[in-house]
């Protein structure tokens, strides 16, 4: 539903609840959002288009938020399909519509739309481009890699909104609801993690600029203040722990590795620590964890050994880890292993090839199910990670 969020501009994006899955891999309960907005002025502007199954909703919308008017321009801030999929669409129901884009952007259409004939429909726009459309005026600013190679931000000044792409989104349906910082978390660290520098890059240019409201391409439209969302983005794109606290991430087979895991999550809140969190990596979801992972300051892993090797799941979270780029926090070992454990060895050769990763002692080996010697082990690591948790 057309919906306004200042007076020139209503947002004309699609809940869709019934996703389960977004880009095949990422759970999301709550559905998702695919925003779109129409800026409303002497020409008239939507800022991007929707998922394939929204197009229909979202063309009425337009038409409401317009009164009827056809558009003059859809800006393509990013080309994956999610945003871009009704570009054909728009361009057939709006014959003297223009596609205004980064240069990247244009190239990749007729890959994703090879039935589209643009030339002579399209405005190239690059780094400080402007679009003047009577009463307000769009800055644009390239992002690449937050999180494709083409995508743009782009600034209205009159209403000092900022159209982040990508930037700023969370997981989940609009009208679901929900605090926007968990889903938020899970969202840039799993999507756009890899990419900080980048991200760092783009804040430092946006840095001159007044912006009163954050308007990205999934979840809700953001409202000043701004320093919690931003601040926020900062630490996440600098890989700086957000919260001093554990995560405690393990992976067991038949419950003698959950069982320490979960002893020494009892062990470290007896002991005063209040920011834990346990995840059990085979029935738990995988970006909840990548993303607690970036959270906390310290982790603690715990693995069964298997093959010789790590337990599937726990060899998949380190992966997915090292694919996010992580960094600078200081991790303990659990390893099990009723005849040859080598879990340890293997979880902290692969962490040691991502920077600045800190080993804590001691490592605690379990033969099967914990005894009174590697229990007395798990107490002193408990110790270890109160120790440096209080040395900050």
């Amino acid at each position: 539903m057309a919906t306004k969020i200042s007076d020139s501009i209503t947002y004309v994006g699609i809940d869709d609840l019934s996703t389960r899955l977004f880009e095949a891999q990422y759970p999301t309960p709550k559905g998702m959002s695919y925003n779109s907005y129409v800026i409303l002025d002497d020409r008239i502007a939507v800022m991007d288009s929707v998922e394939a199954g929204g197009g229909e909703a979202w063309i009425a919308d337009i038409l409401a938020a317009t009164e009827g008017r056809e558009p003059d321009f859809l800006v393509v801030h990013h080309m994956e399909p999610d945003h871009s999929a009704c570009i054909l669409q728009a361009l057939e129901r709006f014959p003297n519509l223009t596609l205004v884009a980064s240069a990247p952007a244009l190239k990749m259409v007729p890959q994703f739309f090879p039935e589209i004939n643009i030339d002579g429909r399209t405005l190239t726009v690059k780094e400080g481009s402007e679009l003047d459309l009577g009463h307000h005026k769009l800055t644009f600013y390239t992002a690449p890699m937050v999180h494709w190679p083409e995508v743009l931000v782009s600034y209205e000044s009159t209403s000092r909104t900022l159209f982040s792409a990508d930037a700023f989104g969370k997981f989940g349906a609009i009208q679901a609801g929900g605090e926007w910082t968990d889903e938020a978390r899970r969202y840039y660290i799993n999507i756009v993690g890899r990419y900080g520098a980048q991200v760092q890059s783009l804040l430092k240019k946006l840095m001159p600029v007044t912006v009163d409201r954050i308007a990205p391409l999934h979840g809700p439209v953001l409202d000043a203040p701004l320093d919690k969302y931003l601040g926020l983005y900062d630490a996440w794109s600098s890989y700086r722990p957000e919260t001093r606290g554990v995560l405690v991430a393990y992976a067991s087979i038949y419950g003698g590795t959950a069982e320490a895991a979960l002893e020494l999550a009892d062990k470290l809140r007896s002991e005063g620590v209040e920011e834990i969190v346990t995840i059990d990596l085979t029935t738990g979801s995988l970006s909840e964890a990548v993303a607690q992972a970036f959270r906390m300051s310290h982790i603690v892993l715990a693995s069964a050994t298997y093959d010789a090797g790590l337990f599937p799941a726990m060899h998949d979270f380190i992966h997915h880890l090292n694919l996010k780029n992580f960094r600078n926090r200081t991790v303990g070992y659990i390893e099990n292993g009723s005849w040859a454990p080598v879990a340890a060895k293997r979880m902290s050769a692969l962490m040691a090839t991502m920077p600045d990763i800190v080993d804590l002692s001691p490592v605690v080996t379990v033969r099967s199910r914990l005894d009174a010697a590697s229990r007395a082990k798990l107490h002193e690591l408990a110790n270890a990670v109160k120790a440096s948790l209080a040395n900050g």
